[in-house]
């Protein structure tokens, strides 16, 4: 449990209320997979449910700041749901930015997890995590970071009628020489989708994602922010390419979606 306190990050904001904290070990057909889950301890004053978010998680796994980040959204009203993806390479492996700066051969194993991982595995994985946490009623949001992004535009058009918008922060891999790439079949985005890109990302440049980007120009249901000199990671407040401005931009424009489509 987590009792109310001040909040340093993200703008300030406060923890609202006690939160409800728990890992559930979920049996998949590649063995089994944890799933993070917060949510506030009362209901809400309606007397239904909290509406769910899930969390796509970026390359350094579940990791504190995951957990920070999850708790902050939980506390301003919702369900949030976080698979270990990484689940094939071990229960929670993770990273913190103190290992890897103490140790550079660490981004090596990163890296390998990521090239370890399909499209289809992900997809899988939500679908067991949904399935597990009961979150099997009303609309879904997600919220993506990193290759994340690109699980949150496969699973809205994979099920439209569920997750009905979602997130991608500093994405990766919306485009690429495949015959699935997410950059050609941009119609099958039903759903509202927001990304926030930094223009000064080392990792994914806005070049490396501009074939998705004008894919969907003309979406209106697709709104797409550029973070001047926000870089790869820019979301993570106390590693080194963290941008408040970015952060913050997206963090509001976020919630303000998932008001509109899941409250």
């Amino acid at each position: 449990m987590v009792a109310g306190r001040a909040w340093p990050l993200w703008q300030n904001y406060l923890w609202l209320m006690d939160l409800l904290e728990e890992i559930l070990d979920v049996p998949t057909s590649e063995g089994e997979m944890a799933v993070v889950i917060k949510q506030p301890i009362d209901s809400p004053a309606n007397g239904g449910s909290w509406p769910t978010v899930m969390i796509m998680i970026d390359a350094p796994g579940i990791r504190k700041a995951t957990h920070q980040f999850m708790a902050k959204l939980a506390s301003t009203g919702y369900r949030v749901i976080t698979p270990d993806l990484h689940h094939r390479q071990g229960r929670m492996v993770h990273v913190e930015p103190e290992q890897a700066a103490a140790d550079p051969s660490i981004r090596g194993h990163v890296q390998a997890w990521i090239k370890a991982m399909t499209d289809e595995q992900i997809q899988r994985d939500i679908d067991d995590a949904l399935a597990a946490t009961g979150a099997n009623q009303g609309p879904l949001g997600t919220i993506g970071f990193c290759l994340g992004a690109r699980a949150v535009v496969r699973v809205m058009t994979r099920l439209p009628n569920r997750f009905v918008c979602g997130a991608g922060w500093h994405p990766s891999f919306l485009a690429d020489d495949q015959a699935d790439s997410p950059h050609l079949t941009p119609e099958q985005i039903v759903g509202n989708l927001y990304l926030g890109i930094g223009d000064a990302d080392k990792v994914q440049s806005i070049a490396m994602h501009q074939r998705f980007l004008d894919a969907t120009a003309e979406m209106p249901h697709v709104k797409v922010d550029i973070w001047l000199g926000a870089d790869h990671g820019f979301t993570w407040p106390g590693y080194a390419t963290y941008n408040e401005v970015a952060s913050n931009g997206c963090w509001t424009k976020t919630i303000a979606m998932f008001e509109r489509h899941l409250t």
